[in-house]
Formats: structure tokens, sequence, C-alpha cells
């Protein structure tokens, strides 16, 4: 079994901005190979080329070979609207394999996806099911076509912890070849063992593809210790430059100055002077042939730059929400009783549980309470950022809506420092990727000046390389933080209190329970 990619290069249609460039690997059976990199970077793009080209024909130009010796399998990123209107039989009956599987395959199928075998046969639309099940449904359907290689666009999405832990186990007892997308750090330190790294790493350089066989907590690690060392190196030599040149312009300028006076008459001393000028000048090219030499500094992408400084931020004892909900609902379902939330000024809360159990119906309440409150700053970040963002919009035209130039500079001053492109600072919102609409939605918190965040899901589309530098500022915020989350890492480094969200209300839990299967 073997998946081998030769010089692939991609270029956006729209802008001419190369995704990738030359790119080649192979990957064998038992390969477990994440793609990672900064949002935008064209990690979706590269799997759908390998899956089929046709599908970024309309945006995407294309030049490489691919070989694939076995079925390729293709998890997308979002069902379409179609399959979730679709029941979940006519879902699985889209495979030409479905119905020549038997009860003994099928039910092998379920369960190593632990999933039941009845609901193959069920009625029920595919968009009504939870984000794992959905998950399981669409693995479903890739195995019932028996493919050596799965292509897997972030499957960690929108999945509870337990799923997310169910996740790992799967990618890891496959037996093929996986290639995916994900965002969850602790999902790639669990199951990566190659990692393909897509990096731009700053306006007019190539972009870069690196490829290493190495566990991703290994790589990260190697990869910071390797930038540190480099540029800690390139500045050393540069110090040491300095000091020569500034020595030897100091020789040169007292040469110059001796010749500049000497008399007419006394050619001896002028000839003395002329033969070490000369040896000044050769000393000078000397420095520039080692200047050339010198350990260049690392061509990385830089990371997101994100600083919250709330004019106002709500004293400690401050009581900011104080919530009773005999019932929470979702139209006419009951999801939980007896919802209490108290915060005070200062306090992140983290809100876990189980897929299906309400936790974005609560936050959008919250939202609502709060974003009314005239004695706060509140920015709201809901799962479905349409819900804040105008699509038609670009990010200059979101960010400062009065149109002024000098505004409009320091908008484009923000959107850089996010790493956003000059491109992309004037495509419609609508056409950007979930991570940099995320970072978008943080920069308007940050210019607004928001003192409390109601965030649902707010690290999902983060690179785990734009992780941490999310997590620290979040972490450093002085004001409220009221977050929904399945992300271990940002529950467990910006979050102090943590609830979970069961059908008898909010229960307060130790963060020992992110790795309780229960949760």
């Amino acid at each position: 079994m073997l998946l081998q990619i030769d010089h692939l290069t991609l270029t956006h249609r729209r802008d001419l901005r190369t995704l990738a460039e030359d790119v080649s690997f192979v990957l064998h059976e038992g390969d477990k190979a994440a793609v990672i990199g900064e949002e935008g970077n064209g990690k979706s793009t590269l799997l759908q080329w390998i899956y089929d080209p046709q599908q970024i024909d309309s945006y995407c130009q294309y030049s490489g070979k691919c070989t694939a010796e076995g079925t390729i399998g293709y998890l997308a990123q979002e069902l379409s609207a179609e399959d979730m209107e679709n029941s979940i039989y006519d879902y699985c009956s889209a495979s030409e394999n479905f119905h020549a599987l038997t009860p003994q395959e099928l039910g092998d199928i379920a369960r190593q996806l632990c999933f039941n075998l009845e609901e193959y046969f069920s009625e029920q639309p595919v968009g009504k099911l939870s984000g794992g099940e959905k998950l399981k449904l669409q693995l479903s359907r890739l195995l019932f076509d028996r493919p050596g290689i799965l292509l897997l666009d972030e499957p960690s999405s929108d999945l509870d912890l337990p799923t997310l832990r169910w996740l790992e186990n799967f990618i890891n007892s496959y037996k093929g070849i996986i290639l995916y997308i994900s965002h969850d750090e602790t999902l790639l330190e669990r199951t990566a063992n190659v990692i393909l790294h897509l990096e731009h790493p700053r306006e007019g350089k190539p972009p870069r593809c690196t490829v290493i066989r190495s566990g991703y907590r290994d790589y990260a690690l190697r990869r910071e210790s390797s930038i540190q060392n480099q540029t800690r190196q390139a500045k050393k030599e540069r110090e040491e430059y300095d000091k020569k040149m500034e020595k030897f312009r100091r020789i040169q300028q007292s040469v110059e100055h001796a010749q500049n006076a000497v008399s007419r008459q006394d050619p001896g001393t002028g000839r003395l002077l002329k033969k070490k000028m000369h040896a000044v000048q050769s000393m000078g090219k000397r420095f520039q042939r080692e200047a050339s030499q010198m350990t260049a500094l690392p061509e990385v992408e830089e990371e997101i730059f994100l600083r919250f400084a709330p004019e106002e931020t709500p004293a400690a004892g401050k009581v900011i929400l104080d919530l009773t909900l005999p019932e929470l609902r979702a139209g006419n379902h009951v999801l939980a009783h007896n919802v209490r939330l108290f915060v005070r000024g200062g306090e992140k809360i983290g809100i876990i549980g189980k897929n299906g159990a309400g936790k974005t119906t609560l936050i959008r309440q919250l939202a609502e309470q709060l974003l009314h409150r005239r004695d706060l700053k509140v920015g709201y970040m809901p799962q479905n950022y349409s819900e804040e963002l105008p699509g038609e919009l670009t990010p200059v035209e979101y960010l400062i809506p009065s149109g002024r130039s000098e505004e409009i500079t320091r908008a484009r001053t923000f959107l850089g420092s996010i790493r956003f492109a000059k491109e992309e600072m004037f495509h419609a919102i609508q056409e950007l990727s979930g991570g940099q609409k995320a970072k978008m939605l943080l920069t308007k918190f940050m210019l607004d000046g928001s003192n409390v965040l109601i965030l649902d899901e707010p690290t999902r589309n983060f690179s785990p390389l734009s992780g941490p530098q999310v997590r620290r500022v979040l972490s450093g915020f002085s004001g409220v933080i009221i977050s929904v989350s399945h992300d271990r890492k940002f529950l467990l480094e910006v979050c102090d209190k943590l609830y979970s969200l069961t059908d008898a209300g909010l229960i307060a839990t130790d963060k020992s329970a992110l790795e309780d299967d229960s949760f």
C-alpha cells in the first residue's frame, strides 16, 4: 500500500498566490500523516487534489503527479446540505458497496466505529445526528468501500471529549494509510507518526513543505529548538560582524584622514599610506565574503500577534452573571433542568458536555443576556461565524465601518499581524477560511476593547501552531471569559473553573475529568 506525491504545485487562480510548490512525499501502510500549517496555506486543497483534482479546478491551478496503490476514501470538512437532509439509509445507500456487504461485514464495520448497526437503515435525517454520530456515519460510508487510504479533513471538529478519545483509537488502530488535518493538538500528539508542514514563510518567499517521520510533539519541540538555536547563532555572528566592521571603519577613516593630510613634499609617506589603504580595502572585501557566509536568520512563519488591553476591566468582586434556568430548551425539547451559573469579574469559565447536551443553546442565551449590558463591553464568538460576520463585507470594511483612511491603515496593520495577506484583506469574508474568520473576530474584540468574551469553541479552527499563542493571549486576558470548548489544552491552560452540562444542569467539575470517559 502506497501514496506517492511527486512535484505538486498549487496556485490560486484568483490572485495567483502559490499555495504549495514542488511538494513530494511518500506514505506507506501504517502511516498516520498529519498535515499542519496556518489558515489559508492549502491544507484542505491538498487533500481534495489527491482525492479528485476536479474538486479544486474552479479555484486552483495545479501540476504534479499522484500515485495511489489502494482505494482512496475522502472525508470532507462539512457534509453537504443535500446529505444533511437525506435519511441515514439514503446516505449509506450512496455507497456502491453498501447493499453488497453481508450483515456480518456491516456488523464488523459498525463495531469498529462504535455505531449501532440498525442505524444504517434508519429514516432519521442525517442532520439530526450529533457531531460524533455524523463523523461515525461518514466514516462508515467510507469503510463500506474498503479504502486502503483515508483522507480526513478536520475529523475532530465539533466532537465531544469521549468521541475525541474514540477518534484517537480509530486512527491509531487503522491498518492502512491516513492523511489528515486536525487543529486538536492533543489528538495530533497521540496519533501522528508523520508530519507534513505547509509553510508560507513571509511575503515574497516561496512556500515550503517539510516532511518528517516524527510525532507531533517531538516535531514541534525540535522545530522550536532549531529556530531558537539558528536565531541565536545568526544574531551572535551579526554582533561579531558589526564589531569588526566598526573597527574596520575606524581604521579606514584614519588612513583616509592621513592620506588627505600628507604633504606632496613627502612622497615616501604617501606610498606607505597607499599600501596601507590597499590592505584596508582587502580587509573590507574579506569581511564582505564573511557576511555572505553567515548563518541566515530562519525563514519561518511569524506567530500571530494578539493583545487584549480593555480600557476598563470588571472588578474581581463584580457580579457579571447570575443565571437560573428551571429548564434549558431547544424548541419544545428540554435539554437540561435547573441550570445555575454565577460568574464574577476576572473568572474564566469552561463548559464541557456531550454532543447534544445543549452547550451552544446555553452559550447563545448567555450572549443574549450580556450583549445588552451597558456596563460591559461584550465580544461574542458563535460556533457558526456567519451569525456575527457579514459575509459580503471585506475584513477591512468589517473592522472599520467608518471607512476613515487613518483607521483603515490601522485595520490593515492589525490584519497583517494575524497573518492576512494583502489580497485577503479585500476578499469577501464569506471566502475566508474558518481560522481566518476566528482571528478576525478576536481582532474585532481587541479593537473594541471588549472586557467580557463569550466564546463557542474558540480554538477549533486555529492551526496547532497558532493555538499556543491564542491560549497565552486568552490566559493573560484580564477580563471575563465564558467558553464552551472540547479543546483539552484550552480548558487546562485558560479556564480556572470547569462545568459539565448534563440533563441535571451545570455540574462543577475537576479538570481531571478531561481524561474521564464519562465526559
